[in-house]
């Protein structure tokens, strides 16, 4: 992004909870970077957050390289995403002349309605949302989120159903940018001797192939499925399950029929994700669609993009949107398909090199951070004032 030749640099405050947990943190500084002397990024961070859905129990920790960029401050009833609100403090950094506000929180949180109210007026504020479900929240939900698109001068949308269903919303007509995830496609990128070393550490000699399969072992996310395909799988393989939740139990007693072709890790850290996916022959995410849920992205499918593992992905949610080409899609609820395509993957290397090769190109031109983040500050610039 070229600099505007005798424009000041402009100020930016972007903020989130997600920004508790170090990786969430690459976008702020991807935009910091992309942005040059055009802008100045600061980003505002919980010094704690407890737990929820979408973040594990997190303290937040900050290198030498962060202490000006982001700011901790207090957040409370941490516990419940829907309910946490940040203190004072946020009040009177909103208040410091800042040229932009984004707010990484959605608009129907308390703490969107929080930005909101102390965003000054005048100050450009979006927010991001992956509001996949067209749903109704109760009171005082709905009214914050009222207020909150009222305030907005735009929204951000993290993929094509989030868009559909919102820009149909009553408080949605303001200007959009649809923008993925990203992924860190350096710590993300193929390296087999990662790979190696992983199957070594789990005790596996070179051998037939790897079904892998990334993310939380909850029924949401299709494990069972996923199991059940596996049984009436013929010929060699091995399955690697990185994860943990409920079922984990489940999944540990299935594992008991496979011996030592099953391994079950629950303690992988996520700078250690990319040597475990580097360990996959394939990754699976055979995601359900639930009552009350449907795959907003998934993120799983990105970050084997990225380091050139092919994907086999369901069709739930926004997992075709993302995946498209560069993998395969077959329909959640037809196990038969599951259990076929394992095995015509697993059978065909050449046809796994031209999808690790769709899908490494897709990460780099699309879902790379500093591509996320150039397509953040393009879309705030149309924004601004004047």
């Amino acid at each position: 992004m070229s600099h505007r030749s005798g424009a000041r640099t402009r100020r930016l405050l972007t903020i989130g909870h997600s920004y508790a947990v170090g990786m969430n943190r690459r976008l702020v500084h991807e935009m910091s970077r992309a942005g040059g002397e055009n802008w100045s990024v600061t980003a505002v961070s919980p010094k704690y957050f407890h737990a929820g859905n979408d973040l594990r129990a997190i303290r937040l920790e900050l290198d030498e390289t962060e202490r000006e960029s982001v700011i901790p401050i207090n957040a409370y009833l941490t516990r419940r995403v829907h309910a946490f609100f940040y203190g004072t403090q946020l009040r009177s950094l909103l208040a410091n002349g800042w040229d932009f506000v984004h707010c990484w929180e959605e608009p129907f949180l308390v703490a969107g309605g929080q930005v909101a109210w102390w965003t000054p007026a005048g100050t450009p504020l979006v927010f991001f949302t992956a509001q996949s479900l067209n749903k109704t929240y109760p009171p005082p939900f709905r009214w914050i989120e009222n207020y909150s698109m009222r305030r907005a001068a735009g929204w951000v949308s993290c993929g094509s159903l989030v868009t559909q269903n919102l820009s149909q919303r009553p408080g949605y007509d303001k200007p959009m940018a649809q923008i993925p995830l990203g992924v860190d496609v350096e710590s993300f990128r193929p390296n087999p001797e990662a790979g190696r070393a992983v199957h070594q550490k789990l005790g596996w000699q070179p051998g037939p192939p790897v079904v892998g399969y990334l993310g939380r072992f909850v029924p949401d996310k299709g494990v069972n499925l996923l199991t059940r395909a596996l049984d009436q799988l013929d010929g060699e393989w091995r399955a690697l399950f990185v994860g943990s939740g409920v079922l984990e139990p489940d999944l540990r007693n299935w594992a008991t029929k496979y011996g030592d072709r099953v391994r079950i890790c629950t303690d992988v850290t996520h700078d250690q994700v990319p040597a475990y996916l580097n360990a996959m022959t394939l990754l699976c995410a055979p995601s359900q669609t639930m009552p009350n849920w449907k795959e907003q992205f998934g993120r799983m499918a990105v970050e084997a993009f990225a380091v050139g593992v092919p994907v086999i992905a369901s069709d739930s949610g926004e997992i075709p949107f993302v995946v498209k080409d560069s993998g395969i899609i077959v329909g959640e609820k037809d196990e038969a398909a599951w259990t076929t395509t394992i095995a015509e993957l697993l059978t065909n290397p050449a046809r796994c090199r031209e999808l690790a090769s769709r899908g490494l190109q897709r990460a780099q031109d699309e879902f790379a951070w500093f591509a996320v983040a150039r397509k953040y500050l393009e879309f705030f610039e149309r924004l601004l004032p004047g």
